[in-house]
């Protein structure tokens, strides 16, 4: 017994765990907080480990893994619509002691860090975009699945993938031509 579950945790840490990076990423994307993302990303991991038995050796673990942390992400969003808004008294004590504050920094370290590695006009365009296209546009361009993987990973078809990935290029396209002729990218009209 002790042994299988030693097993079940070797092969996990080798099938899972190298796409923690990926999942997180994804994770800050949809719900655009760091503390959310790393809830986000640990349901997901405890789902995975959990229900472990049920992946299937030899297929993609990764797009398994997005899976889970799609769906869950998309439970979590229903769980919250239903739910009347809570706030701890500590909370708000807080907020009235920031705002009390004339010399409190609103940067979050690392929203700097995350916005440094694009240009502000590259995040603008990414955060503008609806979150379906952008969801897309991340599996496809930044995480390298292919539009099957897309398909099965969001649960729609795969003209779908093709339709919004094809949309959100160009929504990105059009929004980013301006940056790019100030850069010298493209020649200006």
């Amino acid at each position: 017994m002790e042994a299988d579950l030693q097993q079940r945790r070797e092969d996990f840490e080798r099938e899972a765990i190298p796409h923690m990076d990926a999942l997180y990423n994804f994770a800050m994307h949809l719900t655009q907080k760091s503390e959310d993302a790393q809830d986000l990303l640990q349901e997901t991991y405890l789902k995975a480990f959990r229900f472990f038995d049920s992946f299937k050796r030899g297929t993609n673990c990764k797009a398994w893994l997005f899976q889970i942390l799609k769906n869950s992400f998309i439970n979590r969003y229903r769980k919250l619509t239903r739910e009347p808004t809570k706030v701890s008294y500590n909370d708000v004590e807080d907020f009235y002691e920031t705002i009390r504050s004339d010399d409190v920094s609103l940067n979050d370290l690392e929203r700097e860090l995350f916005d440094n590695v694009l240009d502000d006009e590259m995040s603008a365009a990414m955060a503008a975009l609806p979150p379906n296209f952008r969801a897309v546009l991340i599996l496809n361009d930044l995480e390298n699945f292919t539009y099957e993987e897309i398909a099965s990973i969001l649960d729609i078809p795969i003209g779908t993938v093709r339709s919004r990935l094809h949309r959100a290029r160009r929504a990105m396209r059009d929004q980013l031509m301006e940056y790019a002729r100030k850069r010298g990218i493209v020649p200006g009209k």
